[in-house]
């Protein structure tokens, strides 16, 4: 979408129905070798391939700039933490919604794999309210889809372990460390936040990783990749489907 004039905007918008794939990102501290900005790689390039596949497949779906700031809160005390409020996510997900809702777009489909709770509460509190069939979330943290994933995703030991460090392989971006030096850390971010724990540090994440970095691989990011765009065009087609008018 950054890419198109005013002018080729509306007059795809124009042409008939078109669905918006907006990520939704952090900027947060993913381990010694992933980049702070990883959860917003990991959406567009999510919602990239998932636009292909909808485009493809007769939903012409474009990619919005992505919102590359989230809750980063169980990161604090290590560098790079920039978080910003939950109100905030809530307020500028509703607000974005409204505006693109308002340009034109049949469907917009916030794609967020920043899996932080309070953050998905914020995304999902803004995607509420809005026509039915309008505005959708796609986000591995729902039991549908989370349920999908590796065994390291669903153990819940997997912030910059082998689940993120094989999307970020998948993707091309940067890894700046050699993930073979890595030890494997079994630390469980689901049981910590269940056990009343609310910063990697208080859970032993004194690296700011856990899981198995050190088994990542391209391959196995490519086949997580395909869950992924079969997660966000379920979610539109469903909604685009669940409309008053369709």
């Amino acid at each position: 979408m950054r890419r198109l004039t005013s002018v080729e905007l509306g007059a795809l918008v124009a042409r008939g129905p078109v669905a918006v794939l907006v990520p939704v990102g952090s900027v947060e501290p993913h381990g010694p070798h992933l980049p702070l900005g990883t959860d917003t790689t990991l959406g567009e390039e999510s919602a990239n391939r998932a636009a292909r596949r909808l485009t493809d497949a007769g939903t012409t779906t474009l990619v919005a700039p992505a919102i590359p700031y989230g809750v980063t809160d169980f990161a604090r005390g290590f560098p790079g933490a920039v978080g910003i409020d939950a109100s905030l996510v809530t307020s500028l997900v509703a607000t974005l919604a409204r505006a693109l809702l308002a340009e034109g777009f049949a469907h917009v489909c916030f794609v967020s794999h920043h899996l932080e709770p309070a953050h998905d509460a914020a995304v999902r509190a803004g995607a509420d309210g809005h026509e039915k069939g309008r505005v959708s979330v796609a986000s591995p943290l729902s039991r549908r889809w989370g349920r999908l994933l590796s065994d390291e995703y669903k153990s819940g030991a997997c912030h910059a372990g082998r689940y993120e460090t094989s999307l970020v392989l998948a993707s091309g971006d940067r890894v700046a460390f050699d993930i073979a030096a890595l030890p494997d850390l079994d630390v469980s971010l689901s049981k910590g936040i269940a056990g009343g724990l609310s910063t990697f540090l208080a859970m032993g994440m004194h690296d700011a990783y856990t899981g198995s970095p050190a088994h990542a691989t391209r391959e196995e990011g490519e086949a997580l990749y395909e869950k992924h765009v079969a997660m966000i065009v379920a979610e539109v087609s469903e909604a685009l489907a669940s409309r008053p008018e369709s």
